[in-house]
């Protein structure tokens, strides 16, 4: 099994980043392998050349890839300084296709795609989004649709321009490679936030809005889930308290995790940042370092086994919230996988949502392996 080449590097400008990068690959024979980069948003603005360069240097013309605020590499966490993690997955020309940027409906996606999907069925998407495009979650489910498949990957996060590669830099959609069933990979996602009680059943409510829920008022509830003393002062859950959402047929028990945006004490109302329906449950969950820990063990362990015990290489996307503002500094969030992985080639980012499957998550952690 031969791993994909990678390296990593930060530096005082967004040159020395790349050029150290460059130092630490090879050239590949032409058609063979598709390029992955992540760079810091101190990067951002030079994005557009360091590609180039690396285009240049490795022979690879076709790539993928996202800013972040945040970026991944096996065992580090670039933050605040121009940073920059490459990949090259060792894949056949014919096993992969970069898809340009989907800004609304998958019209012109299905008309560029469409014969190569037929030919070479893809199942799986590695995918990266604009956050300022509102489309950008009906985009991902109707991509995966698509496919009838499966998604990975992330939304893109900047102080500046969230930019994304695909084949060039682009922005404003959802951009990205497909890969042909065969190529092997073993995917999941590990949580953040723990569930503190019971499922309740939504017995009325209004657009994002929880009035009842088990037929009593939703803050009556909320208040007894999270106790006396956060009840006490609601303004303390911010940040710690959130509402989850079950993913209906999810065989893993998945569920999506939002923020609690406000209340309303005189009439019992719990506000999240989610549309509601009647009928649908809804869960209470914390935020907590320790089980997050451990339930990214788990992950990491339950994945790898699918895997078969090793790998070539990996792509893990990562909340913002998560990294040193969850697991503490010294990279601890990607150290914790690099033990339990090994020295496996792994890039990838902190995003502003997380995509899993067809959908968009929040405070989570999505790794990917090809075995």
């Amino acid at each position: 099994m031969t791993r994909f080449q990678h390296a990593h590097a930060g530096g005082p400008t967004a040159d020395a980043a790349i050029e150290a990068c460059i130092a630490k690959l090879e050239p590949t024979p032409p058609g063979q392998g598709l390029g992955m980069l992540y760079v810091t948003d101190a990067i951002g603005d030079r994005l557009p050349d360091a590609l180039a360069r690396l285009k240049r240097a490795t022979g690879i013309d076709e790539w993928i890839g996202s800013v972040g605020i945040g970026i991944c590499a096996t065992g580090h966490e670039y933050f605040d300084e121009p940073a920059a993690a490459v990949m090259i997955a060792d894949l056949d020309q014919q096993s992969y296709r970069v898809f340009e940027t989907i800004r609304d409906d998958l019209g012109e996606f299905s008309r560029d795609n469409g014969a190569w999907i037929a030919r070479a069925p893809a199942r799986f998407g590695i995918v990266h989004a604009d956050p300022r495009n509102q489309r950008t979650a009906d985009i991902v489910a109707d991509l995966a649709d698509e496919l009838d498949g499966f998604l990975v990957g992330g939304l893109s996060s900047s102080r500046a321009v969230p930019a994304q590669i695909a084949g060039g830099v682009t922005e404003g959609g959802v951009s990205g490679a497909l890969l042909s069933e065969t190529v092997a990979v073993a995917t999941a996602l590990s949580q953040s936030c723990m569930p503190i009680g019971a499922s309740h059943e939504i017995t009325d409510c209004q657009a994002n809005i929880l009035i009842e829920l088990d037929g009593r008022p939703a803050l009556d509830v909320f208040k007894e889930e999270i106790g006396d003393e956060l009840a006490a002062d609601l303004r303390k859950v911010g940040g710690l308290i959130f509402a989850s959402l079950p993913v209906s047929g999810s065989d893993t028990g998945d569920y999506l995790v939002r923020n609690i945006v406000g209340f309303d004490v005189d009439r019992g109302l719990v506000g999240i940042g989610e549309l509601v329906e009647r009928g649908t449950l809804v869960q209470f969950c914390r935020r907590d370092a320790a089980a997050a820990a451990q339930d990214l063990d788990r992950m990491v362990g339950a994945v790898k086994r699918r895997a078969g015990g090793d790998a070539r290489g990996g792509l893990y996307f990562s909340c913002l919230a998560r990294g040193p503002n969850m697991f503490g500094e010294a990279s601890r969030e990607l150290r914790l996988i690099e033990r339990a992985l090994g020295d496996v080639p792994l890039v990838g980012f902190f995003c502003n949502g997380e995509i899993s499957h067809n959908r968009l998550y929040g405070y989570t952690g999505v790794l990917t392996l090809f075995p």
